[in-house]
């Protein structure tokens, strides 16, 4: 993609604002004057820059800042005033955007621009325009780097080591190479040199190890908003019991979401809805997805999405999901979906348009993001986000039956060093009919907490005395688990 042809003809289109939205300041900078250049020789224009601190400069020639028009309403006064054509970017004004005469400034430098070619080009991180003067302007997005870019990066970064640390060359796995460029996508050619730097000179080598810090740092980079979380703490299924037929299920659709889109039939998976009583493992199962695929896990929590100022929930979501969709791939994990698509009360406006923002979003996605969205009250969530066609599948996780208890008991006793040979396992899993793996887990920590009060070793006796004084969420809330599960029983698929 041109970038430089792209500006240009937004320029020549008689556009007389231009509104950049990038953090890569310097490089938006070198591409402008490169345009004056070429232009040098047809309708050459001054180039001048605006910083509240510098005041306004030219840029083609070089001169000395002028300090006088360093104040927002100056520096427009001044421009207005000119009566020769010129470009004058504007370097973060989006705060003085707000200023009554500033709009007004603006607006006659607008009207002017048929008899004087001004060009007010706004270069920020985020520029928000008063509606008076949106019909003046044009937004202009900075393309990211290609993938013959990004390698090109990598190269001369490369280069630039070697020759810092004659006679060594840097150590290159070819495949290592290879995901590295790839996982670089979605970043400014800025950011892109940063990574590969990072990655390159901290042992002077490309290897496998180096990837997840590049995921773990590009991440770091894109969530400037805060709302989405990279889990760090990924699971296998084997630290998991039960869930057998789920573990199959994603296993088959690896290739897929993974490989080589060689096989024009083969969709690209989208993701799953997990349901089912709280404390079952759902959140394990979520987190064990990323770890089959082997790609990162990104974590939304729908709860925090909500501001109380209209429009920023949406746009929150907008960026969360536009983030997701630059490190794929990867598992996107929307724990406890309901909270943010049901309606709650003065928010039901606000809880349909971000539903309809999520589901637009689902539809049309074309990255390898697989989503694993877990919810504990269907009955709240709306019908169309649980119709057919929306996932992939819809899974039901129920209480764990008596093999599967047996199984989480060696598993949480294993992971505290004690040896689940030394336990009746049976009659744990026995007595324990109804409890839910979180419970069994609670159970043999108090167990461990009341051995070690009375100085003695952890044996079944501790945990089946916790057990007895357990009212688990099967007996509690019965009459809700009994409707979830009649609701699931025809709708949804089994995990085990």
């Amino acid at each position: 993609m041109d970038r430089q042809r792209d500006l240009e003809l937004i320029l020549r289109s008689r556009t007389p604002i231009v509104v950049i939205e990038t953090r890569d300041e310097s490089r938006m900078l070198d591409l402008i004057r490169s345009i004056t250049v070429s232009r040098a020789s047809t309708s050459y224009m001054p180039l001048f820059r605006w910083t509240v601190t510098d005041g306004l400069q030219r840029l083609d020639i070089s001169l000395e800042p002028q300090l006088h028009n360093a104040a927002p309403s100056e520096v427009l006064r001044h421009i207005r005033a000119v009566a020769k054509p010129g470009i004058y970017v504007l370097l973060d004004f989006h705060p003085y955007l707000d200023d009554p005469v500033n709009v007004r400034l603006l607006k006659d430098i607008c009207i002017q621009f048929e008899s004087v070619a001004r060009h007010l080009v706004f270069i920020s991180h985020s520029v928000s325009l008063p509606k008076e003067l949106e019909a003046f302007s044009a937004r202009f997005d900075m393309a990211l780097p290609s993938e013959k870019e990004r390698e090109e990066i990598v190269e001369r970064v490369t280069a630039d080591w070697a020759n810092e640390n004659p006679p060594s060359k840097v150590n290159v796995d070819p495949k290592a190479h290879r995901l590295l460029v790839q996982n670089l996508a979605g970043l400014t050619d800025r950011d892109t040199e940063q990574l590969a730097r990072n990655a390159i000179y901290d042992d002077g080598a490309i290897s496998r190890s180096d990837l997840s810090q590049v995921m773990q740092a590009k991440y770091e980079l894109l969530n400037r908003g805060g709302v989405l979380q990279f889990e760090y703490d990924t699971r296998k299924f084997s630290d998991i019991g039960g869930l057998t037929g789920l573990k199959t299920w994603l296993s088959h659709r690896k290739t897929a979401l993974l490989g080589p889109q060689s096989v024009p039939t083969l969709d690209m998976p989208k993701g799953i809805l997990l349901i089912g009583v709280q404390g079952c493992g759902k959140s394990l199962a979520a987190k064990a997805s990323a770890a089959i695929f082997g790609v990162p896990l990104l974590r939304l929590d729908f709860g925090s999405l909500y501001d109380k100022y209209h429009g920023e929930t949406e746009r929150k979501l907008r960026e969360s999901l536009k983030t997701s969709d630059v490190m794929a791939p990867c598992v996107l994990w929307i724990d406890e979906i309901e909270k943010g698509l049901a309606g709650r009360d003065s928010e039901t406006g606000t809880s349909q348009r971000v539903l309809g923002t999520f589901l637009t979003w689902l539809a049309e996605k074309r990255t390898r993001v697989f989503v694993v969205a877990t919810a504990n009250d269907i009955s709240v969530l709306p019908p169309e986000l649980v119709r057919k066609g929306r996932f992939d599948e819809i899974f039901f996780v129920d209480l764990p039956r008596g093999a599967i208890r047996k199984s989480i008991f060696q598993i949480h006793l294993a992971s505290r060093n004690q040896d689940p040979a030394k336990f009746e396992l049976d009659q744990l899993a026995k007595e324990t009919r109804g409890f839910s793996g979180a419970e069994i887990e609670q159970a043999i920590v108090s167990a461990i907490y009341a051995a070690q009060a009375r100085r003695s070793t952890l044996n079944s006796q501790f945990i089946l005395a916790e057990i007895k004084r357990t009212r688990p969420l099967s007996v509690v809330m019965a009459e809700r688990i009994d409707e979830l599960r009649r609701w699931a029983k025809d709708r949804t698929v089994a995990c085990d």
